[in-house]
């Protein structure tokens, strides 16, 4: 009974949710989206991959929100009171209710670690050929298109009935540094796509040409070619204005894309590579000077005199040559230290974004588990089922744990704090909230209750009254 009543909330929640989640997605790239004549199913296999992205985020949430519904009916509905009575504890009651979140928690580990990397490579390849898509072919009046490779075009204005276009101009830029040496401009014109779709085929009438050949910066070396037609057709080639499928394989090593043994496997290559780069980087600036080179002397050969006197007994010249040289080592080397430093913390930071999606995994299936120990407890504190009370307590643990997430996550990618704990500060912080709930719930403890806190500050008040001297008799 009770699992049958969290599993119809659960379902509506993480609809809800992950809906919330993609379009989310939506308003962050509808610029990058609208206006390229995308297929309806392009965009229909963007969104599942998009959708799919986000499940290990929106089911924790969703049970929480559930957990929370549940409870908080089965309280509001005087159903956990018989049971209660009858002698049972509220984690006997909620045992089932465990099981099955536990088991919601290995799927989502699952989903995680197997479905997930697959579904971000699919996304990000497609996202990527999407967002550089080319718009698609839509000529506005008094405005120049510029998505065809090659050519510029220009229509004054656009009959909306018969698709005539009147004053049309058109600049011819396929070749080379030629700028506005080829134009083309007709009194009308017509356009229509090929059988193929591959071309667009332009028909003018009535217009004039002006083509000049020359090369860049020397205007006389050919003729200026000027003329005028009764009728031409120009053939465009449209091939850029389709969406290219880049080859997966170009992304199938970003750590999003790799499963938890991937990502082991992955570190461990990228700690070795590290640590050969850091070994020739040492050698180098070793090299770099004579005294900490591998093959220098043991003993440096002396100077005759203090370095002073030595330095003064040269020539001006060659003293100055000294001085530059000097100079000149030493701006290689801080100028090699720095971009040492540069490429140390690159790396670094990639090291800590392997960890750290090898940790998220994990530490979003196990919040599964955490929001539920927070959820389930307080609603069979507050008694309120529905969508009211019960999403206003579920939004703030939620943005709690998000808000200390995202911020640790930030400070693990700058290597202030290692992946671990840094990755599990949210659980950490959610953990005894979800103790303390669980307690005060099996204890029946008035956590809520206002004239619980009225009687504690009550007696808390009276430690502090002092005695009346003469305390008043009764008549």
């Amino acid at each position: 009974m009770i699992i049958g009543a969290f599993t119809g909330p659960l379902l509506i929640t993480f609809v809800v949710v992950l809906f919330i989640l993609v379009m989310q997605f939506l308003w962050k790239y509808v610029d990058d989206l609208m206006g390229k004549g995308l297929e309806w199913y392009v965009l229909l296999e963007l969104m599942t991959y998009a959708t799919a992205s986000f499940v290990p985020l929106a089911l924790p949430l969703a049970i929480l929100l559930s957990s929370i519904m549940t409870l908080g009916g089965l309280g509001e509905n005087s159903e956990l009171v018989p049971m209660r009575s009858a002698g049972m504890g509220l984690l006997r009651i909620l045992f089932p209710l465990i099981l099955f979140v536990g088991l919601l928690s290995l799927a989502s580990y699952f989903f995680s670690n197997n479905v997930l990397p697959v579904a971000n490579l699919r996304f990000h390849s497609l996202l990527w050929d999407v967002t550089r898509k080319k718009p698609a072919l839509n000529l506005q009046p008094g405005i120049f298109y510029n998505g065809i490779d090659g050519f510029s075009i220009r229509a004054m204005q656009k009959d909306a009935d018969s698709g005539t276009l009147h004053d049309v101009l058109i600049y011819d830029h396929r070749a080379a540094f030629q700028g506005n040496r080829t134009v083309v401009r007709a009194r009308t014109g017509t356009m229509q796509r090929s059988v193929d779709g591959h071309y667009l085929v332009l028909r003018l009438v009535d217009g004039h040409f002006y083509d000049e050949h020359s090369p860049a910066g020397d205007r006389g070396a050919f003729p200026m070619m000027r003329g005028t037609f009764a009728e031409d057709e120009i053939r465009l080639d449209l091939s850029g204005l389709g969406l290219d499928r880049t080859d997966r394989d170009l992304f199938k090593d970003h750590y999003k894309m790799l499963t938890s043994a991937q990502l082991q496997f992955a570190e461990d290559s990228l700690r070795k590579q590290f640590a050969s780069r850091v070994d020739e980087q040492r050698k180098h600036l070793a090299n770099s000077l004579y005294i900490t080179r591998p093959d220098a002397p043991k003993s440096t050969p002396s100077i005759p005199g203090n370095t002073k006197q030595f330095i003064n007994a040269l020539p001006p010249q060659e003293r100055g040559n000294y001085y530059d040289v000097a100079m000149s080592m030493v701006r290689n080397n801080l100028s090699f230290i720095e971009r040492t430093d540069v490429e140390r913390k690159g790396r670094t930071e990639q090291l800590s974004r392997f960890q750290l999606e090898w940790h998220r995994k994990r530490m979003l299936a196990a919040a599964c588990l955490i929001f539920f120990f927070i959820g389930a407890p307080l609603g069979a504190i507050i008694r309120k089922g529905g969508m009211g009370l019960p999403v206003v307590f579920a939004i703030i643990f939620f943005l709690i744990f998000h808000i200390v997430s995202f911020s640790t996550e930030k400070l693990v990618i700058s290597g202030a704090f290692n992946a671990w704990p840094g990755m599990w500060i949210s659980s950490m912080v959610l953990i005894p909230m979800a103790v303390l709930l669980t307690w005060k719930a099996s204890t029946d403890s008035p956590l809520f209750d206002a004239d619980a806190y009225y009687r504690g500050w009550e007696r808390f008040r009276s430690l502090f009254r002092r005695d009346h001297a003469h305390p008043p008799t009764v008549q």
